[in-house]
């Protein structure tokens, strides 16, 4: 059996090392157009911040891993056309130039996704960067060495963590977001609003509800950014807009999404028979919906890199589905978030109710006991639990986890107030904050 694996990052990295040790007599090749591979993207303001010293790190895997494991590992080498009926990839060694066929029995695509960079008035000037690999972050540490003014536009995950990251370098920083509120995709306004304070209260400087017009620049480097609102002086721009599937090669070949996210079914398999596909190349159902979404996550790549190894040969294990569970930690604040918030729910047309719980975390007989503030979000019907977002000094991030295992679980709001937690005051109070959560709703 050949198994081709078309990019070699989170679900790729994952896809290879499952199917080497599943099929030890199959011959794996990987095509990769980088010469590094497993790179954990989630970890570059860390690196930017310099809370991280040696990037290596940051990776989990290598190409000579991957050799010893008998996998033919070509890095540096681009997959320029594919047919997938034909089970046929033409590949380009970008090394020597020289371009040669290869034919495949399975096909995984894990080409990732890619940064939106759209067109906008002088976005070629210099200095104006992108935040997704290892190469992109080694440019914004040297360019930033000598920069003092840093303008990063999108508030998403990426872009905030940046944020604090050059502030934390003592730069000067203006964050630029289209909607009127940071990370809210993920988070709903008291949340955003405590989060913004913060950043407000470190002198950053927050454009809201802006939209970037046009770059301008001084001897072919960026030094103004214009919006519609305003203009900020910048020595450098780092653009975290939001990503794209990578997927041009094999459209109109398989089933995707209209911004070109491919559609797989429970078991990783695309719309055309033998070929695979996993990470942020992907659509996954996202369970507060039952719909196909592009959620580009870390987490969700190495699973569905897992499963379409663990699928090749014949269908054995599901996708579970996701609810984009994630978090984030902006200064002393400890942020996390699972499935839809209230504002996206009224957005998928869904009648939603919440309830917020703002209580000590710990009995306050405890020499401490931090405030949590904790949110669920659920249907007014079946009372069926869609979405929950935390925040806490203390880091109580762990509590998103097991309320995503309740939205994949289908559990109401009412079951969460009489779950089974155990009591002991250094940890938290009789009642937990969960299950207070679920005893106060309406």
């Amino acid at each position: 059996m050949k198994i081709a694996v078309i990019g070699c990052t989170h679900a790729g990295t994952a896809a290879i090392l499952n199917a080497a040790k599943l099929y030890p007599d199959a011959e794996i090749t990987v095509f990769e157009r980088n010469d590094t591979i497993s790179f954990l993207s989630c970890g570059i303001a860390l690196y930017v911040g310099g809370v991280v010293k040696d990037p290596q790190g940051l990776f989990y895997c290598s190409p000579e891993k991957l050799a010893e494991l008998g996998v033919k590992t070509k890095m540096s080498h681009d997959v320029l056309e594919a047919d997938l009926t034909q089970k046929k990839l033409r590949v380009k060694d970008m090394k020597t130039n020289e371009e040669y066929e290869e034919n495949f029995d399975k096909l995984i695509i894990t080409t990732g996704s890619w940064p939106i960079t759209p067109k906008i008035e002088g976005i070629e000037l210099e200095n104006i960067l992108l935040s997704k690999n290892y190469y992109h972050s080694n440019t914004i540490i040297d360019k930033s060495k000598q920069a003092k003014k840093m303008v990063v536009v999108g508030a998403g995950y990426i872009g905030v963590e940046l944020v604090e990251a050059f502030e934390t370098n003592g730069k000067e920083v203006t964050l630029i977001e289209g909607a009127d509120r940071i990370m809210s995709k993920y988070l709903d306004k008291e949340f955003t609003d405590i989060a913004e304070k913060e950043f407000a209260d470190h002198n950053v400087k927050l454009a809201l509800g802006e939209t970037v017009v046009r770059f301008e620049g001084k001897d072919g480097k960026v030094s103004k950014v214009i919006t519609s609102k305003g203009e900020y002086d910048a020595d450098v721009v780092i653009l975290c807009i939001g990503f794209r599937p990578n997927t041009d090669l094999f459209k109109g070949q398989v089933d995707m999404l209209q911004n070109g996210a491919i559609i797989v079914n429970e078991y990783m398999e695309t719309s055309k028979k033998d070929v695979f596909a996993a990470g942020d190349s992907c659509a996954v159902v996202y369970n507060p919906t039952g719909k196909h979404q592009y959620i580009p996550l870390a987490t969700n790549a190495v699973r569905m890199g897992t499963l379409a190894a663990r699928n090749l040969v014949k269908p054995t294990i599901k996708h579970l589905g996701t609810q984009g569970t994630s978090g984030i930690k902006i200064y002393e604040y400890n942020i996390a978030s699972t499935g839809l918030t209230e504002i996206s729910a009224k957005d998928e047309g869904i009648d939603a109710h919440s309830v917020t719980i703002v209580d000590s975390y710990r009995p306050e007989f405890m020499p401490t006991h931090e405030e949590v503030k904790l949110k669920v979000v659920y249907e007014k019907q079946t009372r069926r639990i869609l979405g929950a977002q935390i925040i806490s000094k203390t880091d109580l991030t762990q509590s998103i986890n097991t309320l995503s295992v309740c939205i994949q679980n289908r559990m109401t709001i009412d079951q969460l107030g009489f779950v089974d937690f155990f009591f002991q005051p250094h940890f938290n109070k009789p009642w937990n904050f969960l299950n207070l959560a679920g005893l106060s709703a309406e």
